[in-house]
């Protein structure tokens, strides 16, 4: 059985179907996100983290699906690098780490209450992960409102997500890049709603 396959069995067997999310549940939700990189080309690594970010609850969904002292359950699962992706990504405080993410490269833990520096790589497939997961809520939401909160995220991305964030830009309230920077790498301001400065009840509802 492949990893992809252990995790989609074990995912079931935690209880994702039943846990409510846009689009349906929890568990489509990982899927579609998990698929989405495979299709964008990101690393296997990537495709595991993609399909349980959301196992230790994330800055915009507090429930968890494995306590976090539990960590080697989910290691043993996917591998290190992707668990560890995994943590970043739901550990990650986002109104306190996008805003200055692109100049600093430094993300605040909710978790441990302390700043971690990501290598580049480790960077990006954080930036990757959570844009592919916005436009995934940002799809299954409803029309947002006419007024709202909105709120400017400077990231660093790869190439093949700025080509994915494009054409879905207007659910997500709109994407301007800026000038390309090195290879492999990209800043830009995405604008979405349904982040930190939505409000709580908003973020609740984001994987």
């Amino acid at each position: 059985m492949s990893t992809d396959d252990r995790a989609r069995v074990w995912l079931r067997r935690q209880g994702a179907e039943q846990i409510a999310h846009l689009g349906g549940n929890l568990y489509a939700h990982l899927c579609r996100v998990s698929e989405r990189v495979a299709v964008l080309g990101c690393a296997s690594d990537v495709q595991a983290a993609g399909l349980t970010h959301a196992v230790y609850g994330t800055d915009g969904f507090d429930l968890t699906l494995l306590d976090r002292a539990d960590r080697a359950v989910l290691r043993d699962l996917v591998g290190a690098d992707a668990e560890k992706l995994v943590y970043l990504y739901g550990a990650c405080d986002r109104g306190r780490s996008w805003r200055e993410l692109a100049r600093t490269g430094e993300v605040f833990d909710r978790f441990a209450r302390q700043v971690r520096t990501p290598d580049e790589t480790q960077l990006r497939w954080l930036v990757d992960l959570s844009i592919v997961n916005e436009l995934d809520s940002a799809r299954c939401s409803p029309p947002p409102a006419a007024t709202g909160a909105w709120a400017p995220r400077r990231y660093v991305w790869s190439s093949a997500t700025v080509r994915e964030a494009r054409p879905a830009s207007h659910l997500a309230g709109g994407v301007r890049l800026q000038p390309p920077g090195p290879p492999r790498v990209r800043e830009g301001w995405l604008r979405c709603r349904g982040c930190a400065a939505a409000g709580p009840a908003r973020r609740r509802r984001l994987g």
